[in-house]
């Protein structure tokens, strides 16, 4: 048998040829400006995830009220004593307490829910948030909590009445996309960053409880659209 027969063909190392490098370059560029995309747009999310927490919550505080016959309140921080930096940022749930004969205390208020704090450069807006959202007029009622370092300060407050209904129908809650500095004083409101200078959402709240989002940044306000980058709001 002829030993060339037996030997086996030489192996060459495989290499890409330039067309397929342009290609994996084409790609490449591709998922780099997706992902640019994706991270222009995370303000936007941030606040549509943050308006759909929110929402969950006055929920939970109309079911509160209904199911254990109270007042139930959705707070919203606006000058915390202990943790100035989440002014703004932190939405909780209250009721009246109870007495030990199980009467309401109508003097006294105590937190059922577990914190919401907002996402990062998401703030509750002071500027937009309306007691009368149609009128444009007013805003949230305030009340101060005491007690506990954690919990003690100032906030702003939606309330529901032992039969689940709202005592301000018509009220708006806005969240906007914005900046602050970390050592801002505690009444220091955000500004509005070049990013998000249109990056607001919320709803308003009806009488029976139920909500009506936003579809866009100017249902909230038509000032929006005058924005500007440093703006308070």
């Amino acid at each position: 048998m002829d030993s060339k027969t037996l030997r086996k063909p030489a192996s060459h190392a495989s290499a890409f040829t330039l067309v397929e490098m342009l290609v994996v370059i084409v790609i490449m560029s591709i998922l780099m400006t997706a992902g640019a995309i994706g991270l222009s747009g995370m303000g936007g999310k941030g606040v549509s995830s943050a308006v759909a927490s929110a929402d969950a919550l006055f929920d939970e505080a109309r079911a509160v009220a209904v199911g254990q016959r109270t007042r139930a309140r959705v707070l919203v921080a606006k000058d915390l004593s202990s943790f100035p930096e989440q002014n703004l940022r932190r939405i909780v749930v209250a009721r009246e307490a109870l007495k030990a004969d199980g009467s309401v205390d109508t003097n006294k208020w105590e937190l059922v829910s577990r914190p919401l704090t907002l996402p990062d450069q998401v703030y509750f807006s002071q500027e937009y948030s309306r007691k009368d959202h149609e009128a444009g007029t007013g805003e949230p009622e305030v009340m101060s909590m005491t007690g506990k370092a954690a919990s003690a300060g100032d906030y702003y407050y939606y309330e529901f009445n032992s039969e689940g209904i709202c005592t301000t129908p018509g009220s708006s809650l806005v969240l906007g996309t914005g900046s602050r500095p970390l050592n801002a004083s505690s009444g220091e409101l955000p500004r509005v960053t070049a990013a998000g200078k249109r990056d607001f959402g919320g709803f308003v709240v009806w009488r029976n409880g139920r909500t009506s989002s936003f579809r866009s940044p100017t249902q909230i306000s038509s000032n929006i659209d005058s924005l500007k980058a440093g703006d308070k709001f």
